[in-house]
């Protein structure tokens, strides 16, 4: 079992946001760089052209959103389009296996909630050791919670 982090702590796939975030970048300065530079352009096809650049920069920074952050009160999982707060004791089990895109939650709903902030995409050794502390957290928080009597 890994040692467990000071709360509160922030999963992210920080190689694969760094070159989403560039990428996204140099496709904006370029798009408006060859917009701003060919002279046949009319001023409504140069903002055509920027407004695309724009648009493509800001798909990236949705792709580059997710993470996950462990507090002491729960989990909170940022997805591309959707963030969702969950009390530890509402996580089951923390999967992560071999082939799988991303980690899942498995939910005391009965559901599977992906988790997109621990990836093994650029960073496969980095994901599995977060995955691992991500478990080790929501075993060591879940069962305390069990064990508090409720009345």
């Amino acid at each position: 079992m890994p040692d467990l982090p000071a709360l509160p702590v922030t999963f992210r796939p920080g190689r694969t946001r760094a070159v989403l975030l560039t990428a996204g970048v140099a496709i904006f300065v370029v798009i408006t760089a060859i917009a701003m530079l060919l002279p046949q352009l009319s001023p409504g096809e140069r903002l055509s052209f920027v407004f695309t650049g724009a648009l493509l920069f800001g798909v990236l920074l949705l792709l580059s959103r997710p993470k996950v952050v462990a507090e002491e009160s729960g989990v909170t999982v940022v997805n591309i389009a959707g963030k969702r707060r969950l009390e530890w004791a509402e996580i089951l089990r923390v999967n992560l296996r071999v082939g799988d895109p991303w980690v899942f939650l498995d939910l005391s709903d009965g559901t599977s909630l992906p988790a997109l902030g621990i990836q093994p995409g650029i960073a496969k050794q980095r994901a599995i050791e977060d995955a691992r502390t991500l478990r080790a957290l929501a075993e060591a928080r879940s069962i305390g919670d069990r064990e508090t009597p409720q009345g």
